[in-house]
């Protein structure tokens, strides 16, 4: 399958679904950089280690190169989608299906931007993809042992982020308790500027893959080819999805930090370093054990941990109970969003 960029642009003169595909995987990265990857940035913001223009950026480019230089070292994580459905038969019917998935993905991304409410896209993503996936092949389009790994991640991602948060706190109070307190201030704060770069990374190095996985699933369906998994990305499409979510994040990402760090949460400089090292400590064990986590999920649990490390008080639980309940109601919402739309799709087109 030719996938240089002068064949893309070709096929998507002859065929409209190629060029619908690409419409639909930019959207869904925009709204993934909107949403979920201004986490990695938003402690840094809250206690004023970075300005938020500052914050911005340092997302952007990080999240850019996490995504292209991680793709050239290992492509395991762009593969997660193929592993957990199954959209085996007719290839139109499958497409239909896989468009009305990301549509369904991205309407529920931008409800909750609107709320201010950091959302999972791998998650609404997985979820979408697996409604449509059922109204193709009915329960067989789910593979129940790979679906179980998400679940699990979900529940660990909550707990340890909001564990590790909360002890990395007490222990930093323990460490700083008998140092000057301008001089712990400029160590939390270089700490903080490093890890932000790092979450950043880290984001676009997981996230970006699942959605040029998609991509290529879709022109795969679209050209009526079966697609290898041992095939790598075009160099066009890794620039385009690094492109989307930097700028998904400069569009919408200052409504999510404020949510997450500055309304959900007051927390000093010590506090922001210690979810900063709990959400990169949940991502690290995640990966170790190959379970797909959110960032979004293992930062803002962090962040309510590391509040309550100091006071119970300092949590807006009202808010944080919010955000608990649009991430339980992510699953449900895509797969029957994802079914419903793909089953109109089917029958329309």
């Amino acid at each position: 399958m030719d996938l240089t960029l002068g064949a893309v642009f070709s096929l998507m003169a002859g065929n409209p679904a190629v060029a619908i595909i690409i419409v639909l995987v930019i959207g869904v990265t925009l709204v993934s950089g909107a949403t979920d990857a201004p986490n990695a940035i938003a402690t840094a913001v809250a206690t004023r280690c970075l300005k938020p223009t500052t914050a911005l950026w340092v997302a952007a480019i990080f999240n850019f190169v996490g995504l292209i230089a991680m793709t050239y070292v290992s492509t395991a994580v762009a593969h997660t989608m193929f592993s957990m459905v199954n959209f085996s038969g007719d290839n139109h019917a499958a497409l239909m299906a896989l468009e009305a998935s990301m549509i369904g993905s991205i309407a529920w991304g931008m409800f909750c931007w609107l709320f201010g409410i950091p959302c999972s896209k791998s998650h609404s993503l997985i979820a979408g993809i697996t409604g449509g996936a059922i109204a193709m092949n009915g329960i067989e389009g789910v593979v129940f042992g790979e679906w179980a790994k998400v679940l699990y991640g979900l529940v660990f991602s909550l707990l340890a982020g909001f564990a590790l948060g909360w002890a990395f706190t007490k222990l930093t109070e323990k460490l700083f308790s008998l140092a000057n307190r301008q001089t712990a201030n400029k160590v939390c704060t270089v700490l903080q500027d490093v890890l932000a770069c790092m979450l950043a990374f880290l984001h676009g190095a997981q996230d970006g893959q699942k959605f040029m996985s998609i991509a290529m699933m879709g022109l795969a369906m679209a050209l009526s080819q079966e697609l290898s998994a041992e095939g790598g990305f075009p160099l066009w499409l890794m620039i385009l999805c690094s492109i989307a979510i930097s700028a998904g994040t400069f569009l919408g990402g200052k409504r999510i930090i404020k949510s997450v760090a500055m309304d959900m949460v007051n927390i000093d400089k010590y506090q922001g370093a210690a979810a900063s090292l709990s959400t990169a400590a949940t991502l690290l064990i995640s990966s170790l054990t190959g379970m797909p986590v959110s960032t979004s999920h293992c930062s803002t649990s962090a962040i309510m941990g590391s509040g309550a490390g100091k006071s119970l008080r300092n949590v807006n639980w009202a808010i944080a109970r919010n955000m608990v309940i649009a991430w339980v109601l992510t699953f449900p919402a895509c797969i029957f969003i994802g079914f419903a739309l793909a089953k109109l799709f089917m029958f329309v087109f």
